[in-house]
């Protein structure tokens, strides 16, 4: 999709892992792109209170989730998912809707959405 590649081509090239959402108005009107954590070559530490503030502070009504992995390989890991989970239980009890959570590599992208995994 369009904004797999638009991520991609923002965030695969990174030498270090990095977690950014991409907020959405309730109409699904993109609001902004904003890197929230970073981390090292094989991970980051993501703080759903601190994703929770920012979704609130843009006004948003949906996100996109979206990390690199510098490895080359976007297939998502058990951590990974479990994260997802924890931001759409965080996100779910301030009405911010979860719209994907997107893996990006140079080697592609993978999202959760179309793999059903949200």
């Amino acid at each position: 999709t369009e904004t797999q590649a638009y991520l991609r081509l923002r965030l695969s090239e990174r030498p270090n892992e990095v977690f950014a959402c991409l907020y959405h108005d309730s109409r699904h009107r993109v609001l902004a792109l904003e890197e929230l954590f970073q981390g090292t070559f094989d991970g980051a530490s993501v703080h759903p209170r601190e994703v929770v503030r920012r979704a609130l502070e843009c006004r948003a009504g949906a996100v996109i989730l979206v990390h690199n992995h510098p490895s080359g390989i976007a297939e998502p890991s058990q951590a990974d998912l479990r994260i997802t989970q924890r931001l759409r239980d965080a996100l779910s009890l301030v009405d911010v809707r979860v719209l994907d959570h997107v893996i990006v590599s140079t080697e592609g992208a993978v999202s959760l959405a179309e793999r059903a995994l949200i």
